[in-house]
């Protein structure tokens, strides 16, 4: 292999790529690694207004990026969205399902003991992580059957592997995510065509506004006993910051990955390693 086969495994220019959540915290610095990279982004994301700021961010450079109001727990909203994508593009070549979140009433230790966890914030916290990936999937995996080829990254989360505590909710919808990823591989790659590839990344503690109220004080900022508790037992000493994730996103997205499926990757530094001795 020379030098130039080994920089073409890695490039993803000109690949569309669908990222639901696309305007988060997470979503949005992988749709700028990837747009650097000459990739054309849909940004799916039922904040419309957050969504359209992004594009108009990427478009600052040369490019193409748009920006589609989606729910990602309805079908024909998942669909209309698609449809447009289609129409702009042509193709679908990957998907990010980087839709998901927790809910204060679904954490207990915040005004809540396990007793008395609403069913409604359980369902919501279950629905939009689970089925926010799972019906995105659905949509957009049968249109890559029918090209014969694809690539759909979920986002778990290190809670997939040890559930914490507090989270119980998060952290069962997060391990069905990385279960359903394993299913869908295969049941994929044996089905319909083996050159379509499911695999997920399994971020660790990166503070977002989904967890910045269990990590850090609100007022001073400082680290609760919690956040103390996880930099303890993070052999890196951090938080993750989103740029952590895109290394391993251009590597699942790209040539250099096309025979790996069906993988969750821990990116956590070194967290999910470490015994606490």
């Amino acid at each position: 292999m020379n030098v130039s086969t080994t920089t073409d495994l890695f490039d993803i220019q000109n690949r569309t790529v669908v990222i639901t959540g696309g305007a988060g915290v997470l979503g949005s610095d992988m749709a700028r690694a990837l747009y650097a990279r000459g990739a054309k982004i849909a940004i799916l994301d039922l904040d419309q207004s957050k969504a359209d700021a992004l594009v108009s961010e990427l478009l600052k450079n040369p490019g193409a990026a748009i920006a589609i109001k989606t729910d990602i727990l309805a079908e024909a909203s998942i669909r209309d969205a698609v449809e447009q994508v289609l129409q702009k593009y042509g193709q679908i070549d990957c998907l990010i399902n980087a839709g998901g979140g927790n809910h204060p009433k679904a954490t207990t230790g915040v005004g809540s003991s396990f007793f008395d966890l609403p069913k409604e914030a359980f369902d919501f916290v279950l629905d939009l992580n689970l089925m926010g990936t799972v019906l995105p999937s659905q949509v957009i995996s049968k249109i890559m059957a029918e090209q014969d080829e694809g690539i759909i990254l979920n986002v778990s989360s290190m809670n997939a592997f040890r559930p914490l505590t507090r989270i119980p909710a998060y952290s069962a919808a997060k391990a069905a995510v990385s279960n359903f990823t394993q299913w869908l591989a295969v049941h994929l790659a044996q089905e319909y065509s083996p050159k379509i590839r499911v695999n997920a990344i399994a971020p660790g503690f990166f503070l977002t506004a989904q967890n910045r109220f269990l990590l850090t004080d609100e007022n001073s900022g400082d680290l609760t006993q919690r956040g103390q508790q996880i930099i303890d037992h993070t052999p890196m000493n951090r938080f993750g910051e989103p740029d952590d994730l895109i290394g391993t996103v251009l590597w699942l997205l790209s040539p250099a990955s096309v025979f790996v499926t069906g993988i969750v990757v821990p990116i956590d530094g070194g967290f999910s390693a470490y015994s606490g001795v």
